[in-house]
């Protein structure tokens, strides 16, 4: 039996496989599934509870499923809450496939090369895509154009309006609420992922290239060189991560937006976070080439790093697919963390951390409760499915079970 049969036959790798599927199809998807721009605020709805969705009129004749414009009213002063307000004169009914605040899919820009550099064209079409012009170079009569761009859109993109759901109509639907700010707690949590789900991918694309490297390379050749090496993966495995990041987080330039700030935070601790692979790939490699095609190799007269990028590291290939697996969930919850103590993606931009942050206000689990839970759901069911999915691979890439 094959390891992937194996794994086929797993419910719980299945489960895992499943759930993180549609989580990074949803979150590609975000701007088609969400509703409503996740930066804008809507007039008089802060903080309100997930939408109630109706199916019949005030009169009581069956409509189909529908919403009505809400609001807050006045704060109770004793108790702090607030008086929902539905305007059941104006019903909004709610349909697949809707228009709503327009984007652009598969979007890709490129700086425009100066004037002189740029054949004179003449405009003779109008892009359907976009609203800059098509240029094209075998016509004169550049000078037509009186619009001054900074920017060439090779790939304008398919501008699109059209959404999954929505509610035709005065009303609005949130399922899941508004923040403080009025802000759709749905579509910030689809674009939240798209940082928190990435960032996994990310770290792991960062670390284990580099200590996959350096374990190779020290198991490898031992002596001085492994010596070093070694020294150098201790120091680094000794950095107090927090308090590095707490360090990052004062140095780095405000005038940053916060994805960059945090795109820098992640990629210097994730240079710092190889040495616990570089240390397990080493005692691997300390094995791996002792056995008899690595010194066929040798004798044969092979360069030494091609004899470890494409002899010893590919036996590595089970623990390092097994490690990765696990390891997207910890920086995962790392994104959490330090956007919970501030040091990660700020406001406006959502993550899956700073929408979890609003936790730390005690009248926020009490009042609005709907802010916490779905991003941390999201959190546990992410990370839960990752362990889930190499558990599963652990099992079915065992040498013992594929032989049975």
């Amino acid at each position: 039996m094959t390891w992937w049969q194996r794994l086929k036959k797993n419910d719980l790798a299945r489960f895992g496989i499943t759930v993180l599927l549609l989580f990074y199809l949803a979150v590609i998807g975000a701007d088609f599934i969400a509703p409503y721009d996740p930066y804008v605020s809507e007039v008089d709805g802060s903080l309100l509870p997930p939408t109630q969705i109706y199916w019949r009129n005030l009169q009581g004749n069956w409509i189909g499923p529908h919403v009505y414009p809400t609001f807050q009213g006045p704060i109770d002063l004793e108790t702090g809450s607030r008086e929902l307000i539905v305007d059941r004169t104006e019903p909004s009914p709610l349909r697949l496939f809707v228009q709503g605040p327009e984007y652009r899919f598969l979007q890709l820009q490129v700086p425009l090369p100066t004037e002189l550099d740029l054949p004179k064209p003449r405009i003779e079409s109008i892009s359907p895509l976009g609203e800059l012009p098509i240029r094209i170079p075998w016509i004169t009569n550049w000078s037509d154009l009186q619009v001054e761009i900074e920017q060439i859109t090779l790939i304008p993109g398919i501008p699109s309006r059209l959404h999954l759901f929505g509610a035709q109509g005065p009303g609005r639907i949130h399922l899941l609420g508004t923040d403080s700010n009025a802000r759709d707690e749905f579509s910030r949590l689809l674009f939240g992922g798209r940082i928190s789900l990435s960032i996994g991918l990310l770290g792991v694309g960062i670390t284990f290239p580099i200590g996959l490297l350096v374990g190779g390379i020290s198991g490898y050749f031992g002596g001085w060189v492994d010596s070093v090496l070694m020294r150098l993966v201790e120091v680094m495995m000794s950095v107090p991560t927090i308090y590095l990041l707490v360090a990052l987080s004062g140095i780095i330039s405000p005038s940053l937006s916060s994805s960059e700030r945090f795109l820098i935070i992640v990629i210097i601790t994730a240079f710092v976070n190889w040495a616990g692979l570089a240390r397990v790939i080493r005692g691997q490699v300390l094995s791996i080439k002792q056995r008899e095609y690595v010194q066929a190799a040798k004798v044969m007269g092979g360069n030494a790093l091609y004899i470890i990028v494409r002899h010893v590291l590919p036996q590595t290939a089970t623990y390092v697919i097994i490690a990765a697996t696990l390891a997207v969930p910890s920086f995962i919850a790392s994104e959490a963390l330090l956007s919970l103590i501030g040091l990660g993606i700020q406001q406006p931009d959502p993550s899956w951390g700073n929408m979890l942050s609003l936790a730390t206000n005690a009248s926020i689990l009490i009042l609005q409760p709907w802010l916490i839970w779905p991003p941390a759901i999201m959190i546990i069911l992410t990370v839960l499915s990752f362990n889930l999915l190499g558990d599963a691979l652990r099992d079915a890439l065992d040498p013992q079970n594929l032989n049975s």
